[in-house]
Order: C-alpha cells, then structure tokens, then sequence
C-alpha cells in the first residue's frame, strides 16, 4: 500500500512539475480574465462560451460627472440552471455509468466497476481544483493553459464568468464545478475498455497521468478563448483568435465534448484493450452482461444526465439550452431506433442492449453537434450513427481482434467521430442549421463547408493523435513501474473479492 500511495504522490508531482516549469512564465495572473468552455470564434447567438470575468473596478480618473460602470450582476436564473445542469451530469456519472457499466460485466466484477467509476470521479474532482481548471481554463499558449489558478487562486464566490452572450454571467465557482463534471466523466468511460482485468492502482495511476496530459490539452486547445466581450471589430477578433487554444482558433465547433470527451476517451479505451489484453477465455468462454436491467436503468440515468450536458454546455437557460435540450432527445431515440432496427433485420431480434448501445450512440453523437444544428439534423445524425457504430461493434472488433469489452472505441470514439464531423455540415442555415455567430457584424456568418470541415476534420485528427500518443506512453510507463494486469487466479476469482475483498451480491 506504501508502494501505491508513494507511486501516486510520484505520479503528480511529476505531472505539475512539468507543467509549472513549461507553462509558469506565461500563466495568467488570478486578477486576470479566466475563460470559460470556449466555442468558436463565431457561434450562434447567446450560444458562444465567453470567458471568466473578474467583476468589473471602477474607472480610474473618471469625469466626476460621468456615471460610474455598473457592475456586473451574476444572472439568478442561469446561475440556477447551471448548478441543476452540474447536478445532472454527476448523475451520469454516479450511478448512471456506474451502473451502466456495471450491469455489462459478469457478476464477479460488479462491484469493481462500480469502485473505479466512483473512484475516479473522486480523484478527477480533486485534481480539477489543484490544477486542472486552471491548466484547461487561464492562457498560456495555445495547447495548454497555464497555473494562474492552480488551487483555484483567485476564484471567490464574488469573481463571474460570463456566458455565450456579452454582459450575462454567472458565478465563476459554478463554471469551475460544471466543468469538473466533464474531467470526471471523461476518464471514466475509458474503464469499459479494459473492464475486468487491470490493477486497480494501475488504473488510478493512468488515470492522473492520462487527465493530466490528454483531457486537459485538449480541453484548452478546443474550448478556451477570451469570450465575447473581447470582441468590439475586426481587431480585437484577430487578438482574441491570437490568444485562443489551437482548435477554437481554427473553427473547430465542438459545443459538448466530441472531441474533448468522446474521442478522446475511446482512442484511449482502444489503446488500453490493447496493451492490457485480452481478457481469459475472450472468444472462448460466455462473457454475457450479468444485468441487463442495471444497464438499462444506467443507460436511463445517462440519457437524463445528458440534458445536463449537453444543454447545460449553453451556459444559459434560453433558447439555445432549448435547441440543444430537444436535439438531445431526438437524435436519442432516433438512434435508440435505428440500432434496434438494424439489429432486428440483421439477428432476427431486437435487443435490449442494442437499444441502450443505440441510445448511448446518439447521445456521443449530438453531443458536439447539440447547439448547433436543427431538429431535423439532429433526426438524421442519430439515424445515421447507430449502424456506423453497430458495425464497428459488431464487425470490426472481431476483424481486428481487440477486447473492448463495453464498447468504448467503437461507440465513443467512432460515435464522437461522426457527430464532430457532421456537426460541419448541419450546422448550415440551409440545412436548418444555427449557423455561426459573426461577433463583429453582430449577425450569422456566412456559411463555408470547405473550411468547416476542415476545422472538423482538423480536431477530429488531433483529438485520435494526443489521445493515442499520449495513452501509449502512459501504459507503458504504469506497465514498468507498477504493471497493467491483475493474476491470472485474481481474473478467474474475479476483481470484486481479489482487489476490493466484497461482493456485488450475497444470494
């Protein structure tokens, strides 16, 4: 246990210290402006992230007869969506992909599914407060962040960040825990992958290193920007793309997470299954769910949740929370449809796992897309989705002869995949698409489907790259200081009673 313990203080030391030598010099001081999640540099209407702000000073030297500026006023029925839309997505994560997961395994291993998501969203809270919001969420460069708020420095119950719309805010200390949510989830869906058969401190281990250089990065390269506020004319848009991460700047529309969670989560569950291996018995022995029930009621859980996600990520209880609350549903249960549908005409029967993994895929699926596209886009991803993500679950894995046990790579990842890309082309006004904001001309932009999709295209490969790279890396660090896998007594015995010494279940 000291050897664990000392591994993980290792392990963190190691990930701030390189990120305060490399990025010190350029983090942002805790007086200045923070962002929050960013959109691109046009979005729709009230529907563009906008950074942090602390609330405004007094003009220094004003005319005395000039009326002092107002100071900005967090608004309350915002801010009260925003800590229901926190609420809602930690119920995705526990119990929703708690039980999710947990129902899908066999029952020896319930119980250490349900340890490692809970786990790790533990873990991932505290990390985000030390360093990870401010790494993801304060300028630096324009792939990582810097440690102006590391410890939350600077973040009090008076500071405010502004929302997609100019002069709106909501406390910054709900921003922070929002977000935290995302760094929670994320990690934890990679677990499928590998479900069954990795050390448990091996995982947390990973875990930290993973969040660390992977989720963070990305989060910063897709989502930060200095908001809208910034924007006055032409000008001050070519400073505030200068200073946005990498992907924001080039137009890359992810209004939920695509990239930052979904892809980036199941390149990372691939490469797991991957160099973890395959479990005992794989292809040989019955590996069938051991609660089809639990996944249901998980699956119910995340799609619930998901509203909190996805229209939560407006930052706004307006029009566009709406949009992307009802293109939630639909895309859901189109796609809840289409997978069952496919599986019927294909197997002869409709399942209930194919009808909870054809709901998950539509929720990965319009996830980026929520905000941005119309109802009826939203119709057309999540028919689309299911039958790209069922042959890659049905097919692929067995081609290429990977264990991923709960379908990590080929729902999240191959989902995430598609919906960031077709987010590019139902995002066009004339496909009933919101369109992007021009902050300049205060109205939409024109629409350009080469250079949409390329910014697509563009984060799609970047978020398969660092995920993949970064990943590799990590496993084989953990494999040579720690290793990867559990016995092969404690596999066939069943993590629950050799890592944690309890049972899911006592009849």
């Amino acid at each position: 246990m000291k050897k664990i313990l000392s591994m993980f203080a290792l392990v963190t030391m190691l990930g701030l210290g390189a990120i305060s030598n490399t990025y010190a010099e350029d983090a942002m001081p805790a007086a200045e402006v923070v962002t929050t999640e960013a959109a691109p540099a046009e979005m729709p209407a009230e529907a563009a992230p906008m950074e942090a702000a602390p609330v405004a000073a007094p003009a220094e030297a004003a005319p005395v007869e000039a009326a002092a500026a107002p100071t900005p006023v967090p608004d309350k029925g915002d801010t009260a969506w925003m800590l229901v839309a926190t609420i809602m997505v930690t119920l995705m994560v526990i119990p929703g992909l708690a039980l999710f997961y947990g129902g899908l395994v066999r029952q020896k291993n319930m119980l250490s599914v349900l340890m490692q998501v809970f786990m790790i969203f533990s873990l991932m809270a505290v990390l985000w407060a030390i360093y990870g919001y401010s790494v993801a969420f304060t300028g630096g460069s324009p792939f990582f962040g810097g440690l102006g708020k590391a410890f939350l420095a600077g973040v009090t119950p008076e500071s405010l960040g502004a929302t997609f719309s100019k002069g709106v805010y909501i406390p910054e200390f709900v921003f922070v825990a929002f977000q935290l949510t995302f760094a929670a989830i994320t990690p934890a869906l990679i677990v499928g992958a590998f479900a069954e058969r990795m050390k448990f401190s091996a995982m947390l281990a990973f875990m930290v290193l993973w969040f660390t250089f992977a989720y963070l990065p990305l989060a910063h390269m897709v989502w930060y920007w200095d908001g809208p506020d910034a924007i006055t004319d032409a000008a001050s848009l070519d400073v505030v793309v200068a200073n946005a991460g990498w992907l924001w700047a080039k137009g890359a529309l992810d209004f939920a997470g695509g990239t930052v969670v979904h892809i980036n989560a199941g390149v990372a569950g691939l490469v797991g299954a991957i160099m973890v291996g395959k479990r005992i018995g794989y292809g040989k022995e019955a590996m069938t769910p051991h609660s089809l029930t639990l996944t249901m009621v998980g699956a119910s859980l995340l799609w619930v949740g998901w509203y909190g996600f996805n229209a939560g990520s407006n930052l706004e209880a307006n029009g566009y929370a709406a949009l992307a609350f009802i293109n939630t549903t639909i895309a859901t249960a189109a796609a809840t449809l289409a997978w069952s549908f496919t599986e019927w005409s294909l197997k002869g029967k409709p399942s209930m796992l194919g009808a909870a993994s054809g709901a998950v895929a539509g929720l990965v699926a319009i996830t980026p897309a929520c905000g941005f596209v119309g109802p009826m886009g939203a119709i057309i991803i999540g028919l689309l989705v299911s039958p790209i993500c069922y042959f890659f679950v049905a097919k692929v894995k067995y081609w290429l002869g990977y264990d991923d046990a709960l379908d990590v790579f080929g729902i999240h990842a191959v989902g995430g995949i598609f919906g960031a890309l077709a987010t590019g082309v139902f995002v066009n006004p004339a496909l009933g698409g919101a369109g992007v904001v021009d902050y300049v001309a205060n109205g939409v932009a024109a629409y350009d489907f080469g250079a949409q999709m390329t910014a697509q295209a563009t984060a799609v490969v970047t978020a398969i790259v660092l995920s993949g790279v970064v990943s590799f890396i990590a496993f084989k660090i953990i494999d040579v200081l720690i290793g990867l896998r559990v016995s092969e007594e404690s596999e066939r015995e069943g993590l629950d009673t050799s890592a944690h010494g309890e049972r899911a279940y006592h009849s």
